[in-house]
């Protein structure tokens, strides 16, 4: 259930976003806010410094404040530049496709694929796609190694209670160095994700899909998990240079 203020607010932001300048009146009538709440709401963004008054026949606009909120954004698109190279090699080296994926919104989302140019590949692509955290192997990997902290947020933020049960599969995956996805059942497709960290922090996970029949977890685990590493610690390494 959304928080009504919080709505309003980024009601305002987005209606903002879509001209150089807004009244009153005209922000009113495109989010469909009464006036007064619409005034009260750009009293406060100009106060937190996010708009700015032109004048009374002119509005408001937005101040180069905003652009902090897409910070994270352009560290997604500056990562997804540094992983691809690696990720083409490796697909390259060993056949079967990769996947980038960081966190949003209670899911894994799907920033990069090398799914188009693996000869071993079952889809052509995959961006964007959401994958489950708690069962897909990139989540898992990202519960698995990051902080504490984080991890209790975000089986909080899931409505996920986090038992004795999943602190053991959590610290198995640590030990192992990967993590597999938990499939509801056998299915033909399986992967195997890493975790590419920059000291305490995860800065997103790499997924390699393959065949049950072409090996199983412990195949996979053995042939795979030390060069996926490997992989993945080359990507942070290049990342935060």
């Amino acid at each position: 259930m959304p928080i009504e203020p919080i709505r309003r607010s980024f009601s305002i932001l987005e209606a903002l976003s879509r001209r150089p300048h807004g009244t009153i009146a005209v922000l009113a009538e495109e989010t469909g806010l009464p006036r007064p709440t619409v005034a009260r709401l750009l009293n406060t963004l100009v106060e937190l410094g996010y708009a700015t008054q032109v004048s009374r026949l002119m509005g408001y606009r937005l101040t180069d404040r905003v652009l902090g909120l897409a910070q994270g954004i352009r560290f997604i698109d500056h990562f997804v530049d540094v992983a691809a190279p690696h990720m083409h090699r490796f697909t390259q080296e060993h056949g079967w496709p990769l996947y980038l994926g960081s966190i949003s919104h209670r899911a894994i989302t799907i920033r990069y694929s090398t799914a188009a140019e693996s000869p071993l590949s079952f889809e052509r692509t995959a961006l964007q796609r959401r994958s489950p955290i708690l069962s897909g192997a990139l989540g898992r990997a990202w519960l698995a190694f990051s902080t504490e902290e984080e991890r209790r947020a975000i089986l909080r933020d899931l409505g996920v209670r986090y038992d004795a049960k999943l602190a053991a599969a959590f610290a198995r995956i640590r030990r192992d160095g990967y993590a597999f996805a938990v499939l509801p059942r056998p299915g033909r497709l399986q992967g195997i994700a890493v975790a590419i960290r920059k000291n305490d922090r995860v800065m997103g996970c790499i997924s390699m899909r393959f065949v049950r029949s072409a090996m199983n977890e412990a195949e996979a685990g053995a042939r795979f998990g030390a060069p996926l590493n490997a992989l993945a610690r080359a990507i942070a390494t290049d990342a935060t240079s």
